[in-house]
């Protein structure tokens, strides 16, 4: 039977072309529910506040981190049946985010519940007789039993598998993950700072033997690629995820979801927000936040989740912005109204940089401000943000260079640069500061002292 191609155009990867039994391999998934949430779910959470084009979805990420899973495992030769549970892995890996991606996850106490602590409760859902048989039916020289798809959620949740190879095209240092997010995200942010030859990149992946057994690195000429691919990365991280602005106006969206959940059950004019699903939901997650800050975080995060799958499972962005719009109407002075307002109306804070180096210096200044201005400030008028984030990390699990004469070390060895930015910890530090108050005379005193206590730079 002639193969046909099943084509999806794609901003970033062009023409993604699937077989049939690719297609028949991925498509149940793609149209199931779960899945279908995520075209509701901005991939870079408040990001087209400040990017414009930074509109795409999850469901744009995991489509093509899905054509470039079958991509890698193309190059490298993987049987059907290690392809087709490689290209599922990449299609889910991202189904447990709530709404705004990670940014949702700051309204839990230490950020203690992940988007990977729900992804476990959406895989549940497809583990049913009738999906499986329905799968089967459309796929009956791959069938997916219990044990496969337990497989399948290994390689998501960085569990052990039975080929670890497999598990590196979904998630290493080397995925398909990031080689589509770095791609998509410049793409849709109009920057060039994630760009780098995904092709060659591509033509230089190889199986690799190292003490672990196969897996997955690159051949002795994809050195050059993989350089400009992790400063790539670093750059990208620094400039649009890790954005002053950016993190400023998600910590908005934080405090505005944390200060409507301590207060909803009590404050009249929210109680229309109690019984929506976004409310049932914060109501939770404020006794969740209060019970964890005792202890024993570990048992309550598991009957949470649990107790609150069903609700979590239907939000998206959209149930967000519908509460944001209601609240920026109010004409109240609770701090969840006076964040929706600045939100809905893209009042943006005021950034005071910091040298990362004297950040406890401002962090105790600010203290002391917010205790004697209590009274005339709330707590999120003035935030102290750190953001840390690595580009690559080459002690606990390095990229592996096979060269020409099948030699296999770390990547470390053969480049200078990814040897100096190789665990190392670099730091965004900040105070936002609400535009409404920053021209009042405490505050300006404030941001001058500041300045010259911790060095500041004011941009």
């Amino acid at each position: 039977m002639k193969n046909i191609f099943h084509v999806i155009k794609d901003p970033v990867h062009g023409t993604m072309q699937f077989t049939s039994a690719e297609d028949a391999w991925v498509k149940p998934f793609i149209d199931s529910p779960p899945f279908q949430r995520l075209r509701h779910i901005k991939q870079l959470g408040m990001g087209d506040y400040i990017f414009p084009g930074a509109v795409h979805t999850r469901f744009n990420h995991c489509m093509g981190c899905c054509y470039v899973g079958s991509q890698i495992a193309q190059k490298i030769g993987l049987i059907d049946a290690d392809r087709q549970l490689v290209m599922i892995a990449c299609l889910l890996h991202d189904v447990g985010h709530g709404p705004f991606s990670h940014a949702f996850e700051g309204i839990f106490h230490e950020k203690s519940i992940l988007h990977e602590d729900w992804t476990p409760y959406f895989l549940k859902d497809y583990e049913t007789q009738d999906f499986f048989a329905n799968y089967n039916l459309l796929n009956p020289k791959h069938h997916l039993t219990e044990e496969k798809f337990n497989e399948i959620g290994n390689m998501i949740m960085h569990q052990p598998v039975k080929k670890q190879l497999l598990a590196d095209i979904v998630s290493s240092q080397l995925d398909a993950d990031r080689l589509d997010y770095l791609l998509r995200d410049s793409h849709f942010c109009g920057v060039r700072y994630g760009e780098f030859d995904f092709r060659w990149m591509l033509h230089c992946l190889a199986i690799v033997n190292s003490k672990q057994g196969d897996r997955l690195g690159i051949t002795h000429k994809g050195v050059g690629v993989t350089e400009h691919y992790l400063m790539a990365r670093r750059l990208l991280t620094r400039n649009i995820c890790h954005s002053q602005k950016k993190l400023a106006i998600e910590e908005y969206l934080v405090q505005l979801l944390a200060n409507l959940a301590e207060s909803l059950e009590f404050h009249a004019p929210y109680k229309h927000i109690r019984h929506t699903r976004l409310g049932e939901f914060l109501i939770a997650a404020n006794r969740f936040n209060q019970e964890a800050e005792r202890g024993n975080a570990d048992e309550l995060k598991r009957k949470f989740i649990e107790e609150n799958f069903a609700n979590y499972k239907e939000l998206c962005d959209y149930d967000v912005y519908a509460i944001i719009k209601q609240l920026a109407q109010l004409c109240d002075s609770h701090a969840a109204t006076q964040i929706a307002a600045r939100i809905q109306h893209r009042k943006m804070p005021k950034i005071l940089r910091l040298n990362y180096a004297n950040v406890d210096v401002a962090q105790d200044e600010l203290n002391e401000f917010k205790k004697k201005y209590h009274h005339q400030y709330q707590h999120w008028q003035l935030i102290l943000i750190k953001s840390p984030h690595r580009s690559y990390s080459g002690e606990d699990d390095p990229i592996y260079v096979v060269n020409e004469h099948g030699v296999v070390n770390p990547i470390n060895d053969y480049s200078i640069m990814i040897d100096a930015i190789s665990d190392r910890l670099e730091h965004v530090a900040f105070i936002a500061i609400d535009k409404m108050i920053a021209e009042e005379k405490p505050v300006i005193d404030f941001t001058r002292h500041i300045q010259k206590a911790a060095t500041a730079v004011s941009i």
